[in-house]
């Protein structure tokens, strides 16, 4: 049986404008769900990884503001229990869209820790945003009180920053092949999986964000995976996205894609993490890539949709 791994983004639970309620995640992952459940139809294993940004700047804020009651949360801790939160909420989801389907796979959610390196030069230059905006003088305190690190954004306040290190190894990577193996459908690495350090032989979590991306193209090289799955916001990958020039690219070899990214033509914050997880995984032996939004993963499985990326000329 093939394996697909399928990274889904934010927007499989946030659209644009919405408070982010629980009914309204529930609603949004019923589109997605129905694109994974084609996947199974289709007799593909599948792992399925999420962000959880939103989720983890909600997550941070509720302990902040409840910290004269109860003690704050760690980062990492936070990124444990929005792993829990959204795993439940994709695990509901899709058993039942597999259940009226006919499809009987169980699916099982795993909390999943990510091995990065103490050494990382990221943890000496934090660049990742998380949380809520701060007026100068809350940041200042913040800054003195909690040694956070905090940048400025012109329009909107002062915001805290945290290291985002290159995931090196996936420490549930055997359970989750096990699982797999069983013919589970397996929910794993959410929100980059929870980043965590050796220490004195010793598993020790650290307050950073792992790029999602990086960690479902790792997991899917590791795993052997057939197929990487990555959905996002838009159908297609596109040159001259946002200008009248905009081309949309139904086909791609690795050799364009990495040109195209060298030219700038997938930007860091939104294209270009997709592309550069899409080429780790073409690199490290992988056969195929499909990008597309959650609406069009069934039309993208046959061809009808999306981008895809593969290793040199069909």
């Amino acid at each position: 049986m093939p394996t697909a791994v399928v990274a889904i983004g934010g927007n499989s639970l946030l659209r644009p404008g919405e408070r982010g309620t629980i009914e309204e995640q529930r609603r949004n992952l019923k589109t997605t769900c129905e694109g994974i459940a084609a996947l199974v139809a289709a007799r593909y294993g599948v792992v399925v990884t999420h962000g959880n940004g939103p989720q983890v700047g909600a997550a941070l804020l509720r302990s902040e503001a409840a910290a004269d009651q109860v003690p704050p949360l760690p980062l990492d801790v936070c990124d444990a229990e929005t792993q829990g939160s959204i795993g439940y909420l994709l695990q509901q989801t899709l058993q039942n869209t597999l259940g009226r389907r006919g499809l009987t796979q169980t699916v099982v959610a795993m909390v999943t820790q990510v091995l990065v390196a103490m050494r990382d030069p990221a943890f000496r230059q934090p660049t990742k945003p998380v949380g809520p905006f701060y007026t100068r003088a809350e940041a200042e305190k913040r800054r003195a009180r909690l040694q956070w690190e905090l940048v400025e954004d012109a329009k909107r306040g002062y915001r805290r920053v945290v290291p985002s290190p290159e995931p090196k190894a996936i420490v549930e990577l055997l359970p989750i092949q096990r699982t797999l193996e069983s013919g589970a459908l397996v929910i794993a690495c959410g929100g980059g999986g929870i980043p965590v350090i050796l220490h004195d032989c010793q598993l020790v979590g650290v307050e950073a964000v792992i790029d999602k991306d990086r960690v479902s193209a790792l997991l899917a090289s590791q795993l052997g995976a057939d197929l990487l799955l990555i959905s996002t916001g838009v159908d297609e990958v596109a040159l001259n996205f946002g200008t009248p020039e905009q081309r949309s690219l139904n086909h791609l070899t690795a050799d364009e894609a990495r040109r195209y990214l060298q030219e700038g033509q997938f930007p860091p914050g939104s294209m270009g993490p997709k592309i550069e997880a899409a080429l780790s995984y073409l690199e490290h032996g992988g056969r195929e890539v499909i990008i597309t939004s959650p609406e069009k993963i069934p039309e993208a499985l046959r061809g009808k949709a999306g981008t895809r990326i593969a290793p040199q000329p069909a």
